[in-house]
């Protein structure tokens, strides 16, 4: 067995093209560090319908040159037997530790297998390349990004010709195809024949931001803006230039793109202290509003001013500001559909039915959302915003903090605020209160475990509200494909439970609707609401046994 684990590792040692990743697994294998290696020759990294994510490292189990090779030769095999060959593919990447290495891999192999590539002039936010697919007219797309994970990890997402991430079937022939893949000494790998896009691919994308505003609408809102340590800054501040908002005063400590993330735990806008910096800079710069993005911009976090908040500041959460962008393009005349996720707040529904628009529901994640026939505006709790599916098919921080600054501009110019509108929204709609139980996991088994256990008893109440009805999402519904999830649904709530698709978690989503009779009512609402959702987390853990 340990001679076997040598033998698969010196045989992957002899085609790694990285001196880096060479080096760090000739130390292994020199050490004898047969645990370690077992750990890296578990199996190989798999591709799903969010591409390739893992941590930075030598081996099959690990985000390296070689993995990435074989993915762009299966991708490229995969093509050309969809009848592309000689199409366009245009590839972005964001400023993480080895992402223009693998961007540049990836054009490598595109050009040898006699696909045309092109790369983006520099790291820019993912949305870019999601506009460049359908502005070039190009076959497909590939984003090295890693979007909000740790510093050591790093990605590979794949969207084909219509300009939408890859889902079922093409993520499965597309697996077949990399797996299928020789010897890396066999895919040819030419040192140029690519192109690198000049900046004019940028300039399309921002004159197609200005599309998101409507005409002579107020743009006087002032934000504080973070960049998370990503590549957002330039594309954002940019895009607000050219639409007349004052420029955004930067987190200074943050405006740089930095792969070492040095100043928060995870750059992810929704983790505990990764907005103190952004909070810090307000208090100092009293803002209407402060914006976030993720490192690769296609998120977009909201916070506003509270004087009853600790600090002064609170986050919107993403259902919150799903649910205020929403009412803002009703205001502005939208037509066609509204959809979200099965995970986000059921609020998007009932303001869609208010205004006679059409509602979907679809699976997590913005490769289901882009493609709802007739979308004109989608959104997923987790911070995620399309709001021009016409020009970008999925999630977009750039266009989204376009619109949230017009809609705090135009409330500021009636003297109210984003905090009022919600208001507004709970009184027409009952209070939607959301939140969040997610468990991180070193060992995947605990995720599975949980799972299992739910199956096997499922809770008949929560918080002292009875289950009324619950549903195995593996096996479908009338409306949604199977996926791995369950969904509760209680007397004025629900909770869906699913493993995370990008990161070791397990993620429960809760929701409760209460009641409210006038504006006066609202303060014991939001008390009762949160009072629910506390309960609903501590008896679902007990439940799930996490």
């Amino acid at each position: 067995m340990q001679h076997d684990l040598i033998a698969q590792a010196r045989t992957w040692l002899a085609e790694d093209p990285d001196p880096e990743t060479r080096d760090e697994l000739a130390a292994l294998i020199e050490a004898g560090a047969t645990q370690e290696l077992a750990v890296r020759f578990a199996g190989t990294l798999q591709f799903g319908t969010a591409g390739l994510r893992g941590e930075l490292g030598a081996g099959p189990m690990r985000m390296n040159r070689s993995v990435v090779i074989r993915a762009a030769a299966g991708l490229a095999a995969y093509l050309k037997a969809q009848g592309q060959d000689g199409g366009l593919v245009v590839i972005g990447y964001d400023a993480r530790y080895k992402s223009a290495d693998f961007a540049r891999d990836t054009a490598a192999v595109m050009t040898g297998a006699g696909l045309r590539a092109a790369v983006l002039p520099r790291p820019l936010p993912t949305p870019v390349l999601a506009y460049a697919i359908r502005h070039l007219g190009a076959v497909a797309g590939v984003e090295v990004t890693a979007s909000h994970n740790p510093p050591r990890d790093n990605g590979y997402k794949v969207y084909l010709g219509d300009g939408s991430q890859i889902v079922p079937p093409a993520d499965g022939e597309i697996a077949a195809a990399i797996a299928a893949v020789g010897p890396l000494a066999d895919v040819v790998r030419p040192e140029d024949g690519w192109e690198v896009l000049g900046e004019d691919v940028l300039d399309a994308y921002l004159a197609r931001t200005d599309a998101v505003l409507s005409a002579g609408s107020p743009r006087t809102a002032r934000t504080v803006y973070t960049a998370m340590h990503g590549v957002g800054a330039s594309v954002l501040t940019a895009a607000f230039e050219r639409a007349g908002f004052p420029a955004p005063v930067l987190v200074a400590e943050q405006a740089e793109p930095d792969p070492a993330f040095p100043t928060v735990a995870f750059p992810n806008p929704e983790e505990p202290g990764a907005m103190d910096l952004a909070f810090a800079t307000a208090r100092r710069a009293a803002p209407d509003l402060i914006i976030a993005n993720d490192p690769d911009a296609d998120r977009c976090a909201v916070a506003v001013p509270d004087p009853v908040a600790d600090g002064g500041w609170r986050m919107l959460r993403g259902d919150e500001v799903g649910a205020l962008l929403a009412a803002h393009l009703v205001e502005r005349g939208a037509s066609g559909v509204f959809a979200e996720s099965i995970v986000s707040s059921s609020l998007l529904g009932r303001i869609a039915e208010k205004a006679g628009l059409g509602y979907e529901e679809t699976l997590t994640g913005f490769k289901w959302i882009a493609r709802v026939d007739g979308l004109r505006y989608g959104y997923e709790e987790a911070l995620g915003y399309c709001v021009d599916p016409e020009g970008v098919r999925d999630k977009d921080g750039i266009t989204a903090a376009l619109l949230v600054a017009e809609l705090a501009s135009v409330l500021k110019e009636r003297g109210r605020t984003l905090l009022d509108l919600l208001d507004d929204l709970a009184l027409a709609h009952g209070l939607h209160a959301t939140d969040q139980l997610s468990v991180r996991v070193e060992d995947l088994t605990v995720i599975a475990d949980a799972m299992a256990r739910l199956r096997e008893q499922p809770p008949t109440a929560l918080a002292g509200l009875a289950v009324t009805s619950a549903e195995d999402l593996t096996r479908g519904t009338d409306r949604l494909p199977p996926t791995d999830g369950l969904r509760y649904h209680l007397e004025g709530a629900r909770v869906i439970v699913r493993p995370s698709g990008t990161e070791p978690k397990l993620k429960c989503y809760l929701e409760v609707v209460v009641p409210v009779a006038d504006a006066a009512g609202l303060p014991a609402a939001r008390a009762r609401g949160a009072e629910l959702l506390a309960a609903i987390k501590r008896d679902l853990a007990a439940a799930a046994g996490i």
